[in-house]
């Protein structure tokens, strides 16, 4: 049936309701896009403090490590782990946040070398203050606006991804849904029930388009106020 009074988005083949259905889809996305997001942010985090604060070679075999991951197009390494496990929710969480921490990885190596050159931190270095408490104390807070930029980028990379993988028939399976799985779902009855699919993709659109908006917002305020200091 298509979009009523009844069924305000509509029903599926079998009759489902696509609000419900696309209210449930939608809890499943948005747990894989901030589990993957966090997860994939957090490694990139610990991995590129470390590098830009250690330097050396733990800086040259984070490179190599790095030029490996991205030697490999990110989707199609995510279709290769999915293709030899069997998808779940956190299954999908584990496979997003291994392949997106690169991104991350990089902002905050670059970050963290120009924190290094900061006369305090060599100061503190000099001074025998433990690593743990000079990056805790005086690198965490100086690397928090890059860390919740990229988050909130990586949690609209991480739907598409996981919408991606669902609409191939790669992600979550039945009884899970997501939003991915729902365009899936209508894409045979395209022609003559649009809203199937439809209205789980202007969802993805939606939220997608308003994380990156934050995500810009959130980068504005940033340099604003690297410029006043």
């Amino acid at each position: 049936m298509p979009p009523s009074f009844e069924y305000p988005l509509g029903t599926d083949r079998l009759g489902r309701d696509i609000l419900a259905r696309l209210m449930r889809g939608g809890q499943v996305s948005l747990i894989i896009g901030v589990g993957g997001a966090l997860i994939a942010s957090m490694i990139g985090l610990m991995v590129g403090v470390t590098a830009g604060y250690f330097r050396g070679k733990v800086d040259k075999l984070f490179v190599v490590i790095v030029d490996l991951f991205l030697t490999f197009p990110t989707f199609f390494l995510l279709l290769a782990l999915v293709s030899y496990i069997e998808a779940s929710v956190w299954v999908l969480i584990f496979v997003i946040s291994v392949t997106g921490w690169m991104t991350m990885g990089r902002m905050i190596r670059a970050e963290s070398f120009s924190i290094g050159q900061k006369p305090f931190i060599k100061i503190l270095k000099i001074g025998g203050v433990p690593t743990p408490k000079i990056i805790l104390k005086y690198f965490a807070p100086l690397l928090a606006p890059i860390f919740f930029i990229s988050f909130t980028f990586g949690v609209g990379g991480a739907i598409l991804s996981e919408s991606a993988l669902s609409f191939l028939g790669l992600g979550v399976t039945p009884p899970q849904m997501s939003w991915g799985s729902l365009i899936s779902e209508g894409k045979e009855v395209m022609q003559i029930a649009w809203w199937i699919s439809f209205f789980p993709g202007l969802m993805i659109f939606l939220v997608t388009f308003s994380l990156m908006q934050i995500s810009d917002y959130l980068q504005t305020k940033t340099n604003r106020k690297e410029v006043l200091a």
